[in-house]
């Protein structure tokens, strides 16, 4: 901490409790939270984030790092990989295999748990405090909790009261944060996985390769990703049919000879797409993650994503908490929103285009991925980092004239 804010919060009276004021108190630790916790608490400031449940938990994931995740890590930090992938088999429902290689590393895979327990660990290297086991029940800013305009309060699930000059909601798509913010979210995916134990003669055949099958279910599809003793098997698709969602992670598993291995953990989760309308602050409270409804909307891939955003939030939450009025507040969280829907909802909005065009032709995707070389190298080149699915729609003519067919449609 710098002497400058040491100074001011010496000047802060505790307000209704013995805590002082924090500058930031981010609600969530996983990728998001902790991302947003470090980038605020290597900029000096006094942060508080806090998590219901203790770490590590485990989380439904499928556990890939992506070129994007890496690049949005925070400096120095060793990723706690399990495996490096340089090759993909595709499939369609099961048929018309291919494996594509590549002699440069695709993409990493890691065990949720360790991951965000290594970030939380970052956030707290950089300064910030760490808390779990702190069930947030809501924020206020107004009312006899908040003893002036330019403090938030947060109230825990005992009883009791944090108070801060910003507070960043990572707390996930059904979390309290983004409830009192009033995201909307208009995409729902039901995810189903499981993570198998398997011998080692059979982990050797998955070292360094992923299994991408495009499913039976508009919109659906499977993964295996290897890790170590462990393959993490799962699919996604529309939520609606659960059961149909349930037979095709069953039969998935059976056609890769895998039903005799018991799962170690089955389970289930819902992704959540923000509405393009959708408010990412209200007052001197922002989100970012899955509390503000931010992933690929056709792959639902969110590590990114959350990554992203989270050290986004965090740094502009410096600028809100320094906000000496509630205009100033919120200028500084327009500007949030205006760099977020800059960036990455951008991308959803592509994302959201190609996830139309692939419910359509699964087929289309799966004959161009595995037969044509172009569209191996820009799957290649995104999962490296080394280029988006915008910036290929932008400047490919041919997915272009697919998209504008299809909007047509």
């Amino acid at each position: 901490m710098s002497s400058d804010n040491a100074a001011q919060d010496a000047g802060r009276e505790a307000p209704l409790d013995s805590e002082p004021v924090w500058d930031v108190i981010v609600v969530g630790a996983g990728p998001a939270g902790a991302s947003a916790a470090h980038a605020a608490a290597a900029a000096g400031r006094r942060v508080l984030l806090v998590e219901k449940s203790e770490l590590p938990r485990y989380k439904t994931c499928g556990g890939g790092i992506i070129g994007p995740s890496r690049d949005a890590l925070p400096p120095g930090f060793q990723l706690p990989l399990r495996d490096r992938v340089h090759a993909v088999t595709f499939s369609l429902n099961g048929k018309l295999s291919r494996t594509r290689r590549s002699k440069r590393m695709l993409f990493g895979l890691i065990n949720r748990p360790e991951f965000d327990a290594a970030l939380v660990e970052a956030a707290r290297s950089a300064g910030a405090e760490v808390r779990t086991g702190v069930a947030v029940s809501r924020v206020e800013q107004h009312g006899p909790a908040v003893p002036d305009r330019r403090t938030v309060a947060v109230v825990l699930g005992d009883g009791s009261t944090l108070h801060a000059r910003a507070v960043v909601g990572a707390d996930g798509s059904a979390g309290r944060i983004g409830a009192h913010v009033g995201v909307k979210l208009e995409q729902v995916d039901l995810g189903l996985e499981a993570e198998i134990p398997v011998p080692a003669t059979v982990a050797e055949d998955w070292a360094g390769r992923v299994h991408i099958d495009w499913g039976p279910l508009p919109g659906s599809y499977g993964w295996v990703f290897p890790k170590g003793d462990t393959l993490t098997v799962g699919v996604i698709s529309a939520r609606g049919d659960g059961a149909g969602t349930k037979r095709y992670l069953e039969d998935f598993i059976a056609r890769l000879g895998l039903a005799g291995f018991e799962p170690a953990i089955s389970s289930g989760h819902l992704t959540r797409c923000r509405a393009a309308d959708s408010p990412l602050s209200r007052g001197r409270v922002i989100v970012c993650g899955d509390a503000a409804g931010l992933l690929e909307p056709w792959t639902r891939e969110g590590i990114s994503y959350a990554l992203r955003s989270g050290r986004l939030a965090g740094e502009w939450a410096v600028r809100i908490a320094e906000a000496q009025d509630a205009v100033d507040a919120r200028r500084q969280a327009l500007n949030y929103a205006f760099a977020i829907k800059a960036g990455l909802g951008v991308e959803m909005g592509v994302g959201r285009r190609v996830l139309a065009l692939f419910e359509r032709r699964p087929g289309l995707f799966h004959a161009a991925v595995t037969g044509l070389g172009p569209a191996w190298r820009a799957f290649a080149e995104i999962t490296q980092g080394k280029t988006s699915l915008a910036e290929i729609v932008r400047t490919c003519p041919m997915v272009r004239r697919a998209l504008s067919a299809m909007d047509r449609d």
